[in-house]
């Protein structure tokens, strides 16, 4: 393995490791075909660079690829510490001013290349970046399951470039004091959905889930705690679980395009969303939030390591 070139940033407090150099060779498929292809050949690659030693469960990463249409200004394969994941918008808010920090792009409105599709971005500053994420939508409204410890838990089941699970009906109030109580909730409610068979389309994986609660500071409309595959917890208010979030709220009529949404994060956080409906009907979401550079690194593959391809508890 090569040396590997990374940098990191954070996302309204959760961090993002984009490998800029020494990477797997993927090809020149589309962004789905190189995930694929990362995931079946080069999967040590990923725990090299986000699992401990050299990473942690919170860390996400970012893969920068050459886009498959040249006028687009990158691709983009995320991925964390326990496999790939289809979209993520704190990480593609962080490659954004990544890029720009590299110098490889300006100020203004530029395209990335996804598994799930093309990502509008919008670089407002050093810092501020307007996505507009893929279509998303509500696939399941009010659905219920029993949950043990909790009783019956009711909540919808939607996309937002990753399947989430979205309830205000679980588990203790949404503080930083009960993150492992709601690690356990959420552990549990994503259990029990995966034994009574209830998925996302097509039969995909419900592997994120998202609990509400009330906000706590000024002007946000509700606060959430959000629990990713690995069972790690989003720093950032995740932006495609508010991107989820707004499908299922236009769905219920209660929210209208163009309204705004400042969803807040488990640690205070916020990202600024809304929604348009483009000329299928299809709900666009659009999430503002800030990154920021923090620091530039490279990683050196020993092969006398014992832990060269990283370990997770």
């Amino acid at each position: 393995m090569k040396p590997m070139r990374v940098i990191d940033s954070h996302t309204e407090g959760e961090p993002t490791r984009m490998i800029v150099s020494g990477g797997p060779d993927l090809g020149t498929g589309s962004m789905a075909e190189r995930r694929a292809l990362f995931r079946e050949r080069f999967d040590p690659v990923r725990s090299f660079a986000v699992d401990e030693p050299r990473g942690h469960e919170a860390m996400v990463g970012a893969l920068l690829c050459e886009p498959v249409d040249r006028a687009h200004a990158a691709g983009l394969i995320f991925f964390n510490n326990v496999g790939f994941l289809g979209m993520c918008g704190h990480a593609t808010i962080g490659a954004a001013v990544t890029l720009h920090h590299m110098g490889r792009i300006g100020l203004g409105r530029h395209c990335f290349e996804t598994p799930v599709g093309v990502v509008s971005v919008n670089l407002l500053s050093r810092h501020a970046v307007e996505i507009e994420n893929v279509a998303s939508d509500r696939y399941l409204s009010t659905v219920s399951v029993t949950v043990p410890g909790l009783g019956q838990v009711t909540g919808d089941v939607a996309w937002g470039g990753n399947w989430f699970f979205l309830t205000d009906h679980a588990g203790p109030a949404l503080t930083m004091k009960n993150i492992p109580e709601l690690t356990r909730t959420a552990e549990a409610i994503k259990r029990a959905l995966a034994e009574a068979g209830i998925t996302g389309r097509d039969g995909a994986e419900i592997d994120h889930i998202e609990i509400f609660g009330a906000p706590e500071s000024p002007g946000a409309r509700s606060r959430n705690f959000v629990l990713c595959p690995g069972s790690a917890y989003d720093r950032s208010p995740c932006g495609t679980g508010t991107s989820a979030k707004l499908a299922c709220l236009a769905a219920a009529g209660k929210l209208q395009a163009g309204e705004e949404w400042v969803q807040e994060s488990i640690v205070g956080s916020r990202f600024a969303a809304r929604y348009r409906l483009d000329d299928e009907g299809r709900i666009i979401p659009t999430i503002t939030g800030h990154a920021f550079v923090v620091s530039e690194a490279t990683l050196h593959a020993d092969p006398d390591d014992p832990f060269l391809h990283g370990f997770r508890r």
